[in-house]
């Protein structure tokens, strides 16, 4: 069964190295450490999203049966023995703000990375349908419920918060300023100063309270 995981995933990293859409710049992966056991993705933010311009870092894992836990691709010495029976593990590394994906560990509520996962879905089938999610949320089916209240009941707060989000931590912050809000800035600023907390904290918090200065000095509260 390793024997035949590892010729799959070599394989699925050719497809995706040679595929048009890395060609286009739209998705990449690479070996960590050189080694197919240590996998890291990339997609793209979409255009005419909050995300566009921003580069979102993967994190793919397998199912490894070992004392029933699971273990990821950097540790383990063989390839998941599941492979491609079951879906690989996919956290997002970069920082996101979206209802289907955890704005504290990255985890994404997506079905085939759950029960629609098939085993004739490739590692490109995930880096798509990832970058397809960032297009289209499913805020009935949140990973993040704070995100996806804000994303029914205010979508143009949304918008603004996913962009500010995605200048934050995907854009490293360089090049046009895609509809940075400067008053979100002078916020972020002003609860760090009043609350002594860092910038991600203080930008949680904002985030999290409609960028309502009280409400989130109050949500910071002991």
């Amino acid at each position: 069964m390793a024997n035949i995981a590892s010729q799959r995933i070599q394989r699925e990293f050719q497809e995706v190295v040679r595929s048009e859409e890395v060609a286009k710049s739209l998705i990449a992966i690479e070996l960590v450490n050189n080694s197919l056991l240590d996998l890291r993705g990339r997609i793209t933010g979409p255009p005419d999203t909050p995300y566009e311009g921003g580069l979102f870092h993967l994190e793919i894992k397998g199912e490894l049966a070992l004392r029933q836990s699971c273990v990821t691709f950097t540790i383990v010495v063989a390839v998941p023995e599941t492979y491609p029976f079951n879906p690989p593990k996919v956290r997002f590394v970069t920082k996101v703000w979206h209802p289907n994906i955890s704005s504290v560990t990255g985890a994404i509520c997506l079905d085939i990375l759950k029960d629609q996962w098939a085993a004739a879905m490739t590692i490109r089938t995930v880096l798509l349908s990832l970058q397809a999610l960032l297009a289209a949320a499913e805020a009935d089916d949140p990973q993040d419920a704070v995100v996806a209240k804000q994303y029914k009941e205010n979508p143009e707060l949304f918008r603004q918060t996913a962009r500010h989000w995605t200048y934050m931590y995907a854009s490293g912050r360089r090049g046009e300023d895609r509809g940075h809000c400067q008053d979100f800035d002078a916020k972020i600023r002003r609860l760090q100063e009043v609350m002594r907390i860092d910038e991600h904290k203080a930008l949680v918090a904002l985030s999290s309270n409609n960028w309502e200065l009280e409400r989130a000095t109050q949500a910071l509260l002991p």
